[in-house]
């Protein structure tokens, strides 16, 4: 799955100087390289009977709605803060220059459904330490985290109290 590394944009001090930001759209926009991971998620999840697939906003919809349909589950958005109509559980997450908040309705799913939590990138881990916290509230069954990108230098699995997480592209510096 390497070959997809070929297929994001490496863009150099991006937000800030010394960051190499992995933009993905040059990835999605390649429909042989957006095929091969939803199929490469969607085999590993096909024999799971999972129930939804937990989308975190917003590229994390990009990969989880084909996911789902593949796989005939629902879908569970998770928004940030105000974007969603109905009762709500919410989830406070630290940033490099503060925090930001997670929400998710308190009616997406039933008691012990299974769930597969997807994004497209892993980095400090905060984001998905989040949307964690939340489906744990709701009793759901975290099957496993599915990340297109983890960014292993940043240790962002180490947040995660050791649920099983898969990533299909690593990199192991900036």
């Amino acid at each position: 799955m390497n070959d997809l590394k070929n297929h994001v944009r490496n863009v150099p001090d991006f937000p800030k100087k010394g960051i190499v930001f992995r933009d993905i759209t040059t990835l999605i926009g390649h429909p042989e390289s957006f095929a091969k991971v939803i199929d490469n998620f969607y085999n590993r999840y096909k024999d799971k009977k999972i129930d939804h697939i937990v989308c975190v906003e917003s590229r994390g919809f990009i990969f989880g709605a084909p996911l789902a349909y593949k796989l005939n589950a629902g879908i569970i958005p998770v928004r940030k803060k105000g974007k969603l109509p109905h009762e709500i559980l919410s989830a406070t997450y630290e940033l490099e220059y503060g925090q930001d908040v997670l929400e998710v309705h308190k009616d997406c799913l039933k008691k012990d459904e299974k769930i597969v939590i997807v994004d497209d990138l892993l980095a400090t881990g905060g984001t998905t330490k989040a949307v964690i916290d939340l489906m744990t509230k709701l009793n759901a069954h975290i099957i496993e985290i599915a990340y297109l990108i983890e960014l292993e230098f940043l240790k962002g699995r180490d947040k995660l109290d050791n649920y099983p997480i898969y990533s299909i592209v690593k990199y192991d510096s900036e």
